[in-house]
């Protein structure tokens, strides 16, 4: 909002010099044509500064993606998965899953098509006789295969 209001009067404080120069000196001199053209270049070099410092992203900001923590705890999850029947690429999509990511994100964390990830899931409510993921994390949890 300041950006968008510093532009604002930088506008009308432009807007009022080139009138007063244009009454005071340069009436006769110059065509319209030439205050239309100064007053256009200097806006698109000052629009384009402006959406180039709009749009850079700040440095030192984390996503989601790269704060997670992928390493996933070893409770007695073999013996746990051993009785669901889950593979060990399953309990990684079911544990993405536990920590609220999409289907999008956890192809991304694991380096799956979307496809996959989707078919996984699809494996796990079948194994876990459920149909929903919140569903299937609340079952995963109480067999002791997810914290």
């Amino acid at each position: 909002m300041k950006t968008i209001l510093t532009y604002g009067i930088i506008l009308a404080v432009l807007t009022g010099i080139l009138k007063f120069v244009e009454y005071r000196f340069l009436v006769r001199d110059l065509s319209t044509a030439f205050y239309v053209g100064t007053v256009a270049a200097f806006f698109t070099v000052l629009g384009i500064w402006m959406g180039l410092k709009l749009t850079t992203k700040k440095e030192g900001i984390q996503t989601s993606s790269t704060a997670t923590n992928t390493t996933f705890p070893q409770l007695d999850v073999d013996a746990a998965l051993q009785n669901s029947g889950l593979s060990k690429r399953e309990h990684e999509v079911l544990t993405l899953m536990a920590q609220g990511h999409s289907n999008q994100e956890i192809a991304d964390e694991l380096c799956l098509s979307l496809n996959t990830v989707k078919t996984h899931s699809s494996n796990l409510f079948i194994k876990l006789d459920v149909k929903r993921r919140t569903q299937a994390v609340q079952r995963a949890k109480e067999m002791g295969i997810i914290a």
